[in-house]
Parts: structure tokens; C-alpha cells; sequence
């Protein structure tokens, strides 16, 4: 069974900088696409960004675009999320995710939340203005 643990979340200024990490356990992590959702109090999971196994494609939703970078270090098992720039409407849960299959490549596969397998607890960050 593949175990998915956050960490590095946080209070931080708005402007400031946080890299959230999630460690991975079981499995072959090297052939997961990882992928990095969130969810803000009242409001859906709204999917952040993801790197696929195959090519370390990267995929980002349209408000983090150039501020955020998600990358992969397959022999410590582990995926980033190197967060920049942030705003309060950063704030939310993050949550780290974990899709077995098959590469995919079929237009916003990887931005839904049931294209991936396993879960991890999630990590607070909380943005000041």
C-alpha cells in the first residue's frame, strides 16, 4: 500500500516563499505521476500542479503559473512543491496525490482529482496579507 506524508506547511507573509514536500512509501514511486491539489475553507479541491513519470512533464494550473514549481527526486521518493510569490488566496490545504497508471495524455487528465489513486493527509498553508 503506497503511503503519501506531507510537510513544510506553514504561516507565511504574503510575498513570501514555502516548499511543501511529500514523502512516499510502498510502491514504485519513479512510475507515479505525482500530482499537488488543494483545498481552501468552503471550497472544492482545486488541483495545483503535476509532474507524470514518463517525461517529468509539468502541468499547472493557470493562478500558479510562474510562481510555483512542482519537481520529483525519485531516489528519496519524494515530490515538491516550491511555492513563491504567495497571496493570501494561497491558503488553503495542500494535498499530494499519486496516479499508478499508465502515462496519460489526453488533455487535463492529470488536473482531476479521480485520475489519481492514493492520497496523503494534506499540509496547512496560511498566507498573511
Amino acid at each position: 500500500q503506497v503511503q503519501l506524508v506531507e510537510s513544510g506547511g506553514g504561516l507565511v507573509q504574503a510575498g513570501g516563499s514555502l516548499r511543501v514536500s511529500c514523502a512516499a512509501s510502498g510502491g514504485t514511486f519513479s512510475r507515479y505521476t505525482m500530482g499537488w491539489f488543494r483545498q481552501a475553507p468552503g471550497k472544492e479541491r482545486e488541483f495545483v500542479a503535476a509532474i507524470r513519470w514518463s517525461d517529468s512533464l509539468t502541468y499547472y494550473v493557470d493562478s500558479v503559473k510562474g510562481r510555483f514549481t512542482i519537481s520529483r527526486d525519485n531516489a528519496k521518493t519524494t515530490v515538491y512543491l516550491q511555492m513563491n510569490s504567495l497571496k493570501p488566496e494561497d491558503t488553503a490545504v495542500y494535498y499530494c496525490a499519486a496516479d499508478r497508471d499508465l502515462p496519460n495524455y489526453s488533455s487535463g487528465y492529470y488536473s482531476r482529482a479521480n485520475s489519481y489513486d492514493y492520497w496523503g493527509q494534506g499540509t496547512q498553508v496560511t498566507v498573511s496579507s
